[in-house]
């Protein structure tokens, strides 16, 4: 594979540039930077390091990826960016490498689609094949897990964890965890349902959606304790594992979930 750097491009010597990559005009890859392979730097990007991408990203103009968190605790400490292969970053997204304080690491996982000008915070955990759509803001130290779809505008906390296959609605606002296979909308977040109609296109069986929907009613609807309620599903957990990412969602919670 040919790489393809336009003339007007500023590489930094320190830079690791991988084969087939293209990287388009006045576009700045700083020091500590890693390319992979086939990856698509398109013009007015700018990449700042220690930053390592994977395989195949695509990244789109006036995104500016790796920077310094703007944290008033980050004094210029040594941390990264890790970002995996085949995602795809639209114009105008910020992402910011990590703070000493918490992990030193922002992680971006694989094929996940993030959309214009949306915005992940130092610290923060994106999983993969997740959708994050325009605009979209993650404080520092949230966690995205796989799957996950937010939709325009919405808004997470710090130390907010969204869980797998949850869909936040447009502009929700989200200050508490959101369980896995939730929809939740509003400001503040309430939760509505489960993504039901995700979870189908992702080949979940009738028998797991339905059992998943149960799942819902029993956090939701019973009245119980957090506690309670992680028993009665550890019960329904016998009849299928879908039901164990639900039960981590409960029992990893720092903040208490999105009622």
């Amino acid at each position: 594979m040919q790489t393809n750097i336009h003339p007007t491009a500023i590489i930094d010597p320190t830079a690791v540039i991988g084969s087939g990559v293209s990287i388009g005009a006045y576009s700045i890859v700083g020091a500590d930077v890693e390319l992979g392979d086939g990856c698509e730097i398109a013009s007015h990007v700018v990449l700042s390091g220690p930053t390592k991408l994977g395989k195949n990203n695509r990244i789109y103009q006036f995104a500016s990826i790796g920077q310094d968190t703007p944290d008033k605790k980050y004094q210029g400490e040594q941390t990264t960016l890790v970002i995996g292969h085949n995602n795809v970053i639209r114009e105008g997204v910020t992402i910011h490498r990590g703070t000493v304080q918490d992990r030193g690491e922002t992680t971006i996982g694989s094929d996940n689609l993030i959309m214009a000008y949306a915005h992940i915070g130092h610290d923060s955990v994106v999983g993969n094949h997740t959708i994050l759509v325009n605009n979209v803001g993650l404080a520092g130290h949230v966690i995205v897990k796989d799957w996950a779809i937010l939709s325009g505008y919405s808004l997470v906390h710090q130390h907010c964890t969204i869980g797998e296959h949850a869909f936040l609605g447009m502009g929700a606002a989200i200050g508490k965890d959101v369980p896995a296979y939730v929809m939740v909308a509003g400001n503040p977040a309430e939760a509505k349902t489960i993504n039901a109609e995700g979870l189908r296109r992702r080949g979940f069986s009738r028998e797991d959606i339905s059992l998943i929907n149960k799942a819902y009613k029993t956090v939701y609807r019973r009245g119980l304790t957090l506690q309670e309620a992680v028993q009665a599903l550890t019960e329904l957990r016998e009849q299928s594992p879908v039901i164990q990412p639900w039960i981590d969602s409960l029992q990893t919670s720092s903040r208490g979930i999105v009622r």
